[in-house]
């Protein structure tokens, strides 16, 4: 774990709003010079900090309305590795997320679909295709929020 000062605090507040913020805009915002902020950043990066810079792009307004979250319990989970389920799964473009994870499901999915129809389309022959499927509890998306991490 690395220590954090208020300005690594604020230049990751700054970068969560903004990943495209360069060094020396971040600089110009905090009163450092463009090599001091760049070497911060490098500094920040090399802790595995900031793992990476992403875009994010609206679903929305690539025509992609209805996002659904999948519940998914594996029938036979000794007949069919975790490994070949989760590399077909993968292999869906419409699952944007795969969660491993712990409690009433083995799996939790993001699924996008551009309406529900398409959504019954991927849900059918897709995602119930896949191999050890089980049990499947879908959750329908109404709204969401982006909260930031825990930066302090």
């Amino acid at each position: 774990m690395i220590a954090l000062d208020d300005l690594d605090r604020a230049f990751l507040r700054a970068l969560v709003a903004d990943a495209t913020l360069s060094a020396g805009e971040l600089g110009r915002r905090y009163g450092l010079s463009q090599p001091a902020a760049w070497r911060r950043l490098k500094r920040l990066t090399s802790a595995g900090v900031i793992r990476t810079r992403r875009v994010v792009v609206d679903r929305e307004a690539l025509g992609f309305s209805v996002t659904v979250f999948l519940g998914v319990k594996l029938a036979t989970r000794g007949r069919v590795s975790l490994e070949d389920f989760e590399r077909a799964v993968s292999a869906i473009p419409e699952v944007q997320t795969v969660q491993y994870i712990l409690g009433a499901y083995d799996y939790r999915l993001r699924v996008v679909a551009r309406d529900l129809a398409d959504f019954e389309r991927v849900l059918r022959r897709r995602v119930m295709t896949l191999p050890g499927i089980g049990q499947v509890d879908a959750n329908v998306l109404l709204s969401e929020e982006r909260l930031p991490g825990p930066i302090g």
